[in-house]
């Protein structure tokens, strides 16, 4: 395929029949003569699936295949569709007023693209974006109102300070965030073991177990856990004034020990064994050949 300038709409004479042919799948499934499965599903029965496309669209594009992107892409496309043939089956709206009032919004909102408002960084036109959609909604009496309640919440802290961050509330320097970080560090270490000294205990495999005792107290718990939300927040924080996701950091963090810990069972299996049968230290010596190995 070759690359076209950025910028470039896509060729419409292809687009609008593959389009039409999708609205009017999407249609016949919904009809009387369609399918019994995609008849009787409604905005709020298939919110799993949305979410489960998206995730996936995620997955599809930290694996850089651009047969899978395409492929998730149509499915959350699908489902942007069947949701709009859902409303216009319910007399609510139809798939033409999303779209339309999608670009009516793209072109307020870059008033420094398609009109004549001055913003030459990303924070600036990151603050005409929020001024002009606060004028559009003047009911919301908070700056932090419209943030999606069920965001997952590390993305949530993220849009709650930038959010702040956008009206003037935010550590003059990025760096103070460290400091923020070791206080609230401090304050856990308070909680769980009684001073703000942190025991130094080195990481290793190679010590005897020490059980885990849950903290028996509730309100002890109750502080404990509202001083780690404390440190997620600020860690949330230091991604966003560095230009990081933490959802995603997260999820690629997870991603990575999962993938190495399976190595660690394959490792276990193409011995003969199974993870019972095997100690700690020759665990972690599989986790570690698998991490060299990526590397």
């Amino acid at each position: 395929m070759t690359s076209p300038d950025p910028g470039t709409p896509p060729d419409f004479e292809q687009l609008l029949p593959e389009f039409q042919r999708l609205c009017e799948v999407i249609a016949r499934l919904r009809s009387p003569t369609g399918c019994p499965w995609d008849r009787q599903q409604t905005m709020k029965t298939i919110k799993p699936y949305t979410l489960e496309e998206t995730y996936e669209l995620l997955e599809a594009i930290d694996s850089d295949d651009n047969s899978a992107i395409q492929e998730e892409l149509g499915d959350v496309l699908l489902q942007v569709i069947l949701d709009s043939q859902i409303a216009a089956d319910e007399s609510r709206f139809t798939i033409t007023e999303v779209v339309r009032q999608i670009a009516d919004k793209m072109v307020h909102r870059h008033p420094h693209v398609f009109g004549d408002v001055q913003a030459e960084t990303p924070d600036q036109v990151r603050s005409n974006w929020y001024a002009l959609k606060k004028k559009e909604k003047p009911s919301r009496e908070s700056q932090l109102d419209g943030i999606p309640v069920a965001l997952p919440e590390l993305a949530r802290a993220a849009r709650i300070t930038a959010r702040a961050a956008a009206v003037g509330y935010d550590f003059p320097d990025r760096r103070m965030l460290f400091d923020k970080l070791q206080e609230e560090l401090a304050e856990l270490s308070e909680e769980l073991f009684g001073t703000q000294q942190i025991p130094h205990v080195p990481a290793g495999v190679d010590s005897e177990r020490v059980p885990d005792e849950p903290i028996a107290d509730q309100a002890a718990k109750d502080r404990a856990e509202s001083e780690l939300g404390d440190m997620l927040f600020v860690l949330a924080n230091i991604g966003r004034r560095w230009g990081i996701n933490p959802e995603e950091a997260l999820r690629k963090s997870n991603a990575k020990f999962s993938r190495r810990f399976k190595a660690i069972e394959s490792a276990v299996a193409a011995q003969g064994k199974t993870l019972k049968d095997v100690t700690l230290i020759e665990m972690e010596e599989a986790y570690q050949a698998a991490k060299r190995k990526e590397k």
